[in-house]
């Protein structure tokens, strides 16, 4: 029975190819308002069209099958240039939802109507397949969007010759630690660096989380070589770290980023003058 089916509507879609392939692009480019270039869309359904035609021929019915293969790489192809584009997943599944309304005038006999409702069966399957992909797609964007936000968000800076700095502001949590540690480790080795300050001005609270966090990214910066400051410590900042017992051990703190530099910079100036008695000796 389903065979039988699936053999009417190859005959029917294949008898009004032409007329159902022109009435669907009308209706899809009406709907998309153009927002979307006709030659887009002719292409996008033509190929769809003559895809599905060959997979009904091949597999019937059955949307899981290998026939189907090729359906599902345009819909793959078709779903994510859409959500890229900003489409929702409703205005993508419509697209494929409103051959329906393309093939029901064409219905004459109770055989069509059969067939055209497993037809619609193979539609809505499709057409859900297309929701998954978008969902999908969209998720991979904001994550993208995320990762870029949090490499913007935690610029490392060059203050001075040997010196490089980190304003952090907002929140500090444990992916944004890691993205600070790696990339004040790299611009350690690239500027050939000797010291590091980490400016807290920005974060508006510090609690035992955030200490810890401001740790491991200190400790990082030691372990290649680098003196280490933690500057913008507030007054409510430091009242909060008191009171929480935060130990920061021997890690040099300071109140502005200004004080932070001018310390590092006795630094730097005190151990060239080391250096120098030392090659003297």
């Amino acid at each position: 029975m389903a065979h039988d089916e699936s053999d009417k509507l190859v005959g029917l879609l294949t008898d009004g190819q032409d007329d159902f392939t022109a009435t669907w692009i009308r209706i899809v480019t009406s709907t998309l308002a153009g927002r979307l270039t006709a030659a887009e869309i002719q292409q996008d359904l033509t190929e769809m069209y003559q895809a599905l035609l060959t997979a009904l021929r091949d597999g019937g019915l059955h949307t899981r099958g290998e026939a189907y293969g090729e359906v599902r790489s345009l819909l793959t192809e078709l779903s994510r240039n859409r959500a890229r584009q900003g489409f929702t997943p409703t205005e993508t599944a419509v697209s494929l939802f409103s051959l329906k309304e393309v093939l029901e005038p064409a219905l004459s006999s109770p055989e069509d109507v059969s067939a055209y409702l497993q037809f619609s069966r193979v539609l809505d399957d499709l057409g859900l397949y297309t929701v998954e992909v978008h969902a999908k797609t969209r998720e991979e964007i904001i994550s993208a969007q995320a990762e870029q936000l949090l490499e913007l968000s935690t610029p490392v800076v060059k203050l001075w010759d040997g010196i490089v700095g980190v304003p952090l502001v907002g929140t500090l949590d444990s992916a944004r630690t890691q993205v600070v540690m790696e990339k004040l480790l790299q611009s350690l080795l690239d500027q050939n660096a000797t010291h590091a300050i980490v400016d807290i001005t920005g974060v508006p609270s510090v609690d035992t989380q955030v200490a810890q966090h401001l740790l491991k990214t200190v400790v990082a910066a030691r372990m290649m070589g680098a003196e280490c400051t933690i500057s913008g410590i507030r007054p409510q900042i430091a009242q909060t770290i008191v009171a929480l017992g935060i130990e920061f051990g021997d890690i040099t703190t300071k109140a502005t980023l200004a004080d932070a530099l001018r310390h590092a910079l006795r630094r730097i100036e005190q151990n060239r003058e080391t250096a120098q008695i030392g090659g003297l000796l």
